[in-house]
């Protein structure tokens, strides 16, 4: 059995050339007995072992003749080989290139093999499982870094200093998006070591998982004062961004960038910067941001589906596709999928679109059966696309285990709304706006269950503050945001009517004094004349009622 993970297939586009095999996504799970063993080498890797041998050969021989010692000049000292890279990126936090994961993934495979014994290896081991799979967005890789992880306790218990094999199961349970067990794990290497750094982003994704902002904020400042770096500033940047602290967020994250040193740090960067830019409205800078972090690493998913994004915000939507169904040749993950169906939606590729749906839901139910919970994803696609009930009850669920992020928020607010429930939707649509971060999408929902319950002025702002924030936001939804603002008018003059106070009341006229009787003059004949007779009295003014209220109109 070939456990090494190999590189994934190219796909159509400049910025992929990779041919070498790709694990299917539905393979099943590993047999635990296979995880020590190394992969048998392919015709590929034989032919290239021995191109490597007549080069060395000839590097040795070479080396024999300019060997000769110069006492002039040091000899450079060696170039690291992929596995001690990848150890290095590793030990300071930092993504490792994924040829340089394999490397040390199979590395770790032999090791183990012949040193069953040895608990920080088996740890290592399960680590980067975690993180093949992830990056690979291939759940199956969960099972193996458990049982990796579990062999690594078992010869060592964390109680006995393997903290690192519980640093793991901490980041397992990320992967899976089991944040109550995540923050267990990590919380309980904190407690025993809190100085210890490697703990800190497990801890920070978790309580981001569970929506406890607070404890997320305190995460990223011990994280930062631990262990200065660019992975520090990272967390920083992305802990002002989810605050809503738009400069702050791009200093931080262009700070991180200029430092990083290696390709895989510095493509993570400049992605981060995509998504900045994205996120504020500006897609050229964002494709611009992504189109660098791809030539620094050709093939980084994260930035092809980002670059995916802004083209199709752009019209260049060609170009979109194929950056979308290139970064699912490197990583099929079900976000992808959900937003490459929904832009051939929105071309009225109805046929693609539906297809796509139907490879989301296959992605879904494979992570589900292999322990990862996928209920968010689901439960979003379903209240847009499908069963919005289902979603309903999915995300409820969610929210009862304690995962009350503003994402899950927001989804529930929407199901509720889609499935008819709109009073109901107010309060978690709310929630997901007030976190704090400038979400255009959170402020689309939001103002569109407003408007269901005829809360009209909230229901303007909040869309007017969507397709201020990013007017490009969803290929489907910003066009709907447009249409409902649109319905909804401009404002009254001088604000609604039931915000005016009424008018005074006017004060009465001043009535004149009456005038005192003089004696009428003798008439003829010596008869007094006959007085007019008094004119009536004044009345007092009628009030004017107020203004009747707008829900009285």
């Amino acid at each position: 059995m070939e456990l090494t993970p190999q590189q994934p297939p190219g796909a159509p586009g400049p910025e992929n050339s990779s041919d070498t095999g790709w694990p299917a996504p539905d393979a099943p799970p590993p047999d635990p007995a296979s995880l020590a063993e190394p992969p048998p080498p392919t015709m590929r890797t034989t032919l290239r072992r021995a191109a490597f041998g007549m080069v060395a050969g000839a590097v040795l021989v070479t080396g024999a003749v300019v060997a000769v010692p110069d006492d002039d000049t040091d000899a450079a000292p060696p170039l690291p080989g992929p596995v001690s890279r990848a150890m290095t990126a590793t030990a300071a936090g930092s993504p490792a290139s994924l040829p340089d994961l394999t490397a040390l993934i199979g590395d770790r495979q032999k090791w183990v093999g012949t040193h069953p014994s040895d608990a920080p290896a088996w740890a290592v081991l399960g680590s980067a499982y975690v993180e093949w799979g992830r990056r690979a967005a291939d759940p199956a890789y969960y099972a193996r870094a458990e049982q990796a992880l579990k062999r690594s306790l078992d010869v060592r218990p964390g109680e006995k200093g393997n903290t690192a094999a519980w640093v793991g199961l901490a980041s397992l349970a990320n992967a899976r998006h089991d944040f109550v067990t995540a923050k267990k794990w990590g919380e309980t290497v904190r407690s025993r070591q809190p100085k210890e750094w490697t703990v800190y982003p497990e801890l920070i994704d978790a309580y981001n998982g569970l929506g406890d902002r607070k404890s997320a904020i305190t995460a990223v400042e011990k994280f930062t004062e631990l262990r200065a770096g660019v992975p520090a500033l990272g967390r920083a940047a992305e802990m002002y961004r989810d605050r809503g602290w738009r400069e702050d967020a791009l200093a931080t994250a262009q700070d991180a960038a200029n430092r990083a040193r290696t390709p895989a740090e510095k493509a993570a960067c400049l992605t981060r910067l995509g998504e900045l830019a994205w996120e504020r409205g500006e897609p050229k800078e964002a494709v611009a941001q992504y189109g660098a972090a791809l030539r620094v690493e050709k093939g980084h998913h994260s930035a092809l589906a980002g670059r995916a994004r802004a083209l199709a915000a752009l019209g260049r939507t060609d170009e979109a596709v194929r950056d979308y169904q290139a970064a699912l040749a490197k990583s099929p993950r079900p976000a992808y999928l959900l937003e490459l169906g929904e832009l051939y939606e929105s071309l009225g590729l109805d046929g693609d679109s539906v297809g796509q749906y139907e490879k989301l839901r296959a992605a879904l139910e494979r992570g589900t059966a292999r322990g990862v919970d996928e209920s968010l994803t689901l439960g979003r696609f379903e209240a847009a696309h499908g069963d919005a009930d289902a979603a309903v009850e999915l995300l409820r669920a969610e929210w009862e285990r304690g995962h009350r992020s503003a994402a899950v928020a927001d989804a529930l607010g929407w199901a509720l709304h889609r499935s008819g429930d709109s009073d109901a939707a107010v309060e978690y649509a709310q929630r997901a706006v007030d976190s704090g971060g400038q979400n255009a999408s959170y402020a689309y929902h939001l103002g569109m269950v407003q408007r269901a319950v005829n809360d009209y002025g909230s229901a303007r702002r909040q869309l007017e503050a969507a397709l201020r924030t990013n007017p490009k936001f969803s290929p489907l939804d910003a066009p709907l945001a447009r249409e409902a603002l649109d319905d909804l008018g401009e404002p009254p003059a001088g604000g609604p009517a039931d915000m005016r106070p009424p008018p005074a009341p006017e004060p009465p006229a001043p009535q004149a004094p009456a005038p005192q009787q003089q004696p009428a003059p003798a008439g003829p004949q010596g008869r007094q004349a006959v007085p007019a007779p008094p004119s009536a009295a004044p009345q007092a003014p009628v009030q004017p009622s107020a203004a009747p209220s707008a829900a009285g109109r």
